[in-house]
């Protein structure tokens, strides 16, 4: 019975296991479905999730591409006002460069025309002091010089400015010569040359106080009037007559001893050839130093000194040799060629060399 009873009992747990590993499947065949679907779903989402992010990539990409497009079509352009600015740029600084070199040159100009000016000024200022003789010329030059480089207020001329200063000091305490003066003295020693007294010229011809004597033409009119000058108002007829008698025959006396005078001189003669002179060749010879005189006078107003000096000594040696010189006016002509010999003896006109070197250098940038 044990048997029997046993037997039917494995059929039945067999069947209860069937069933259930049945239900097992088929829970787990669900199971497996939902989770395919959930996973189908799932992988939906993620396919539509992935769609949508490609396309916000592409779209992203798109407009990266667009930006890219745009940063290198704006960097081309900006490249190309780069260029235009350099291009601009480098013309401002060639012209900034040539703006300037225009200022430098024209202030350069400007300072080699004051330059130039005030040397041309210098040398007609130097010609026209050396035709009148006298330094105020120069020292009118330099003064407007210096005024004129004050107002331009320029470094590199100062060297020109001390120069000017030390030039007026030196022109200023020499001691030039009076040329028109002397041409003048010439002038008069010439138009006096003609009252000049030969050696040779007969005693009336003198004029020296020491040798010049009254001459007696009418003695007795003469010896009346003085000796009825001398007598008193009670004089008597004899007294008259004695005194008019002495008056005549002094002035005959005297008329007597200047006539052997005349005729008879003794001296000593130390230049033949001036006793010797003709009357006619006095003429020449008056001429001649005339002729001297005005070519001195002539060389003293060309500034040529060495010729006017020998002229003036050539004058002063005839003067001696022909004329007497004891005379009062050959002693006069003499002393005014001694004057005007000192005078030409030492002439030298100053020049403003320290200025005329100071500009030269201003001239040439130094």
């Amino acid at each position: 019975m044990t048997a029997s009873a046993t037997a039917p009992s494995a059929p039945v747990l067999t069947s209860m296991g069937a069933g259930w590993l049945l239900k097992g499947a088929v829970a787990v065949a669900a199971l497996a479905l939902l989770m395919a679907v959930w996973m189908w779903q799932r992988l939906d989402r993620i396919q539509q999730e992935l769609a949508r992010r490609e396309m916000t990539v592409t779209e992203q990409s798109n407009r990266s591409k667009e930006m890219v497009e745009r940063t290198e079509a704006l960097t081309q352009e900006l490249q190309a006002r780069l260029a235009v600015a350099e291009v601009k740029l480098s013309e401002v600084s060639l012209q900034r460069t040539q703006l300037e070199e225009l200022m430098l040159s024209v202030s350069r100009s400007r300072d080699d025309t004051l330059v130039l000016d005030i040397e041309s000024g210098l040398r007609f200022a130097i010609q026209h002091a050396s035709l009148t003789g006298s330094a105020q010329p120069l020292v009118s030059a330099l003064l407007a010089a210096d005024e004129r480089i004050a107002k331009a207020a320029q470094p590199r001329l100062n060297p020109v400015q001390r120069a000017i200063a030390r030039d007026i000091e030196r022109i200023k305490a020499s001691a030039v010569a009076d040329l028109p003066a002397v041409a003048s003295q010439l002038d008069e020693l010439a138009r006096t040359t003609d009252g000049l007294v030969l050696l040779n010229a007969a005693p009336e011809a003198k004029s020296s106080p020491k040798r010049a004597q009254p001459r007696i033409k009418d003695g007795a009119g003469a010896g009346g009037t003085a000796g009825a000058a001398g007598l008193p108002p009670d004089a008597g007829a004899w007294q008259v007559v004695q005194a008019k008698w002495g008056q005549f025959w002094g002035a005959v006396w005297s008329s007597a001893t200047q006539s052997a005078r005349d005729l008879l001189r003794v001296s000593q003669i130390n230049a033949p050839e001036a006793v010797l002179l003709a009357p006619d060749q006095s003429v020449f010879l008056r001429e001649n130093l005339k002729l001297k005189l005005l070519n001195a006078r002539l060389n003293v107003l060309l500034r040529q000194l060495p010729a006017a000096r020998a002229d003036m000594q050539a004058v002063k040696a005839s003067l001696a040799k022909y004329f007497d010189t004891e005379e009062v006016s050959t002693q006069q002509a003499m002393q005014m060629l001694t004057d005007a010999l000192q005078a030409t003896q030492s002439v030298t006109m100053p020049r403003p060399d320290d200025t005329l070197t100071a500009l030269s250098a201003a001239a040439q940038g130094r």
